[in-house]
C-alpha cells in the first residue's frame, strides 16, 4: 500500500508526462514488492482522470485548426462548471476573421444550443455588428467561460484560470486582426487588469500583439439602453480602425 500512495503522489508530479510517471512508480516499487504499474488494473490515473481526458491535455496545445481544438476540448472537465453545463460553447463564425468577439460565458440559451450568443443578448449583438456593417459570419464569436455559469452568476476565478488557455489558442490560431471584448469580466481577463469597464473604452489596447477596443456587454445594454449611445461610439471606434486596417492592406 505504501508503494501505491508513494506512485499516486509522483503522478500528481508527473501528470502531464505520462512515460516518466511509469519510470518513477516502478523505481519506488522494489524488487520484491510485486506490483507493476504497467498494469492498467493498478494504475493510478483510475483515480484521477479518464484516458481521454488524459489525451485531452496532451492534444489541445498542439491543434492546428479551430474544429481540432474544439474536438480536443469539447469534453473538458477542467472545472466544476464541466459537471453542470448542458452543452460546451466552443464558439461560432469564421475562422480566418479579422475580427474577434469576446464575452463572458454562455447564458441558459447558449447552454441549451452549444452556441454563443444566441439569447436575447445575442440578438441585440447582431443588430449592432450590423450597424457597423459587419454580418455575424463575418467575425468570430466566443466566450472567457465555454461552459454556462449556474444560474448565470459571475465567473469564478478558478473557472477564468482553466478555460483562459482555450481562449488564448483559438485567438492564435484564428490570428485576427481586432478583438472587441464585451463587458468587465472579457476586457479585464484579456488586459490582465482591474480597471473598471469605463476607464477601458475609447483606448486601443494591446492582446498579444492584436489590437483590442472594449465595450458593454449586450446584456448590461438590455438592462441599461442608456449605455447604447456608448456603445455606439464604441463600435464606431472599431469599424474605423479595421477600414484602417483594410485600406493598408
Amino acid at each position: 500500500m505504501e508503494e501505491i500512495l508513494k506512485a499516486i503522489s509522483g503522478y500528481l508530479s508527473f501528470r502531464n508526462d505520462y512515460d516518466s510517471f511509469l519510470l518513477y512508480a516502478n523505481e519506488i516499487r522494489g524488487e520484491n514488492s510485486g506490483y507493476n504499474f504497467n498494469d492498467n488494473r493498478l494504475n493510478p490515473d483510475i483515480f484521477m482522470e479518464t484516458s481521454e481526458s488524459r489525451n485531452m491535455q496532451y492534444n489541445w496545445t498542439t491543434s492546428k485548426s479551430i474544429d481540432e481544438l474544439e474536438s480536443n476540448i469539447r469534453n473538458c472537465m477542467k472545472c466544476k462548471l464541466g459537471a453542470t453545463r448542458k452543452k460546451f460553447v466552443f464558439g461560432s463564425g469564421n475562422p480566418n476573421a479579422d475580427i474577434v468577439v469576446v464575452g463572458e460565458a454562455p447564458g441558459a440559451d447558449e447552454d441549451e444550443q452549444g452556441l454563443p450568443f444566441v439569447g436575447r443578448a445575442g440578438q441585440l449583438l447582431t443588430k449592432i455588428l450590423a450597424s457597423i456593417e459587419l454580418e455575424r459570419d463575418q467575425v468570430y464569436i466566443c466566450n472567457i467561460l465555454k461552459c454556462r455559469p449556474p444560474g448565470n452568476r459571475n465567473p469564478e476565478i478558478d473557472e477564468i484560470e482553466s478555460c483562459e488557455p482555450y481562449l488564448k489558442k483559438q485567438i492564435e490560431l484564428i490570428n485576427p486582426k481586432l478583438i472587441l471584448a464585451l463587458g468587465k469580466f472579457a476586457a479585464q481577463t484579456l488586459l490582465q487588469t482591474k480597471q473598471p469597464l469605463g476607464k477601458l473604452r475609447e483606448t486601443l489596447h494591446d492582446y498579444q500583439g492584436v489590437k483590442t477596443i472594449v465595450t458593454f456587454h449586450p446584456a448590461a445594454l438590455l438592462r441599461n439602453p442608456n449605455w447604447k449611445i456608448l456603445t455606439w461610439a464604441d463600435v464606431k471606434f472599431l469599424r474605423k480602425e479595421y477600414d484602417k486596417i483594410l485600406q493598408n492592406g
